[in-house]
């Protein structure tokens, strides 16, 4: 079904401290949360979801939230989550009013949310990503005229000492004019320690 909408102001709690009384205004991802427009996001990203099969989906602003978090500091569904358990700054980005002290969902669930929202809703995604940094002037417009691609991780034609496709590149492999000495006795004496040698053109 589609996804949960979170309870638009919880009642005050006697014994918890609401996260917003807790949190920088000036921290860098609350700024962020209130740049974003959630209600938007919640309309796009829902249209991949049916409305009457199945349970209710996850929060959609809490899998956008730790989909954005998971990938502005590069790290695994797993290790996402855990730390949203420890940050409150985390917390009031995925959309919570007070500190949890329980998982928000399995890993599994984000892969599950990717997989569901496809290639496009990811785009989607990352342009509402550009949006909000150009709200707050993080990157300027002329910054996306040019693409600047880093290709230090990618695959290189670099062949090591070990590979074993290099024998076949070797002297023997591709010298035709190559020759293995036979097998000399003890007697005999080696002008050199090598076992090939080229014969005359």
């Amino acid at each position: 079904m589609k996804p949960r909408k979170p309870e638009a102001l919880p009642q005050d709690d006697l014994f918890r401290r609401r996260l917003d009384d807790l949190v920088n205004p000036d921290h860098r991802l609350v700024r962020l949360a209130h740049t974003i427009d959630w209600d938007l996001l919640d309309r796009e990203l829902g249209q991949h979801f049916c409305d009457t099969a199945g349970a209710s989906a996850l929060p959609t602003r809490l899998v956008a939230g730790l989909m954005y978090l998971q990938h502005a500091y590069n790290m695994s569904d797993e290790v996402v989550v855990e730390q949203w358990l420890e940050s409150p700054y985390w917390q009031y980005f995925c959309g919570e009013s007070f500190f949890q002290y329980e998982f928000p969902c399995h890993p599994t669930s984000l892969t599950r949310w990717r997989q569901r929202i496809g290639e496009a809703g990811c785009e989607w995604l990352l342009t509402a990503t550009i949006e909000a940094g150009l709200k707050l002037k993080v990157i300027q417009p002329s910054s996306l005229k040019r693409v600047v691609v880093d290709t230090t991780v990618q695959e290189k034609n670099i062949s090591f000492p070990t590979d074993s496709k290099l024998y076949d590149r070797g002297p023997i492999g591709s010298d035709p004019r190559v020759c293995i000495l036979p097998e000399l006795s003890q007697n005999e004496q080696v002008a050199r320690g090598y076992r090939r040698k080229l014969k005359p053109a």
